[in-house]
């Protein structure tokens, strides 16, 4: 693998959680991504005037260990498989000790600014990402989400209705969380969600820190992400609005999962689909807070069936 990126984590890249916050793993990896695209020889992709650029469509990560603020990391690539217009690239974070903080598969594709529309790599580009396949490690690869399943075909607001889908955030894309083409930046797809998921396990997460505190222990509530896949499917741009309607996944004793689908409300087209595997997280123990079957139950009644990637 070749290293694409080497920094450190600020205090305003963390949350109240104590640790960084997913988004910014998504601006860490369009970073790496932005570098990988200068290695195999497109270093216009990511410059006001490129005809061409780089952009996610099909995403997994995973969430290894916690990166806290003034943490120095590294991020390597490598290259998984190529098609016509597109690559599957691999990406890892790695602690100063050697340790992964977390792994990136996404397949990407090289898009015409112009149009929108992926197009062919040029035989040089293609050249130069063989040179880089690799493989990924197997310590790395994803726990709960399986990338088998293919995205659903169609997706469409009035599903979400029919099925009961939630409302957990709304908003507007803002001007500055858009790139030099205009299409709002990877990362607040996923820190939208982010932002938004309180107002669907806030209240359960305050029951289950009663019952813990109930055996006696100290509890200082949060949660943590431990995968996310994303589908990217298509690009809001400033001024478009958005609504994020969410269903069940699974629940489990440590672990549960939620699909969320954000929405346009005025084309009630999707702008992405998402699936995240989450844990209850005591910040006093850094443990995770094991779920009764009560709460197990309780969490199910948060959302419907009916959603899928």
């Amino acid at each position: 693998m070749i290293e694409v990126y080497r920094g450190s984590i600020n205090t305003w890249e963390c949350d109240e959680m104590g640790h960084m916050n997913v988004r910014f793993y998504v601006a860490k990896m369009m970073e790496g991504l932005a570098e990988f695209a200068h290695i195999v020889g497109l270093e216009y992709a990511f410059r006001s005037s490129g005809p061409s650029t780089l952009r996610p469509r099909d995403q997994h990560i995973r969430f290894i260990r916690e990166v806290r603020a003034g943490e120095p990391f590294t991020m390597s690539a490598c290259v998984l498989e190529v098609s016509d217009s597109s690559v599957l690239l691999y990406q890892q974070t790695n602690h100063m000790n050697g340790q992964p903080s977390a792994s990136y598969r996404t397949w990407v594709d090289h898009i015409d600014v112009s149009t929108g529309f992926a197009f062919p790599w040029s035989d040089e580009t293609r050249d130069r990402l063989a040179a880089l396949m690799g493989e990924a490690p197997t310590a790395c690869a994803p726990r709960s989400i399986n990338l088998s399943v293919k995205p659903q075909a169609t997706v469409a607001l009035a599903d979400a209705d029919a099925a009961g889908a939630p409302v957990i955030g709304r908003g507007v894309v803002l001007p500055n969380q858009c790139d030099l083409a205009g299409a709002m930046l990877p990362e607040f797809f996923l820190g939208r969600v982010s932002d938004s998921i309180g107002h669907l396990l806030r209240p359960w997460r305050a029951q289950l820190a009663k019952q813990v505190e109930s055996r006696g222990e100290t509890v200082r509530m949060g949660g943590a992400v431990l995968e996310y896949r994303l589908v990217y499917r298509r690009w809001p741009r400033a001024g478009d609005r958005f609504v994020i309607r969410t269903g069940r996944g699974f629940q489990k004793e440590k672990t549960h999962s939620f699909v969320h689908w954000i929405m346009n409300p005025d084309t009630g087209e999707p702008w992405c689909t998402t699936e995240a595997v989450a844990v209850a997280l005591n910040l006093e123990t850094r443990k995770i807070m094991l779920a009764t079957p009560e709460m197990m139950a309780a969490l199910a009644q948060l959302a419907p069936d009916g959603l899928s990637i």
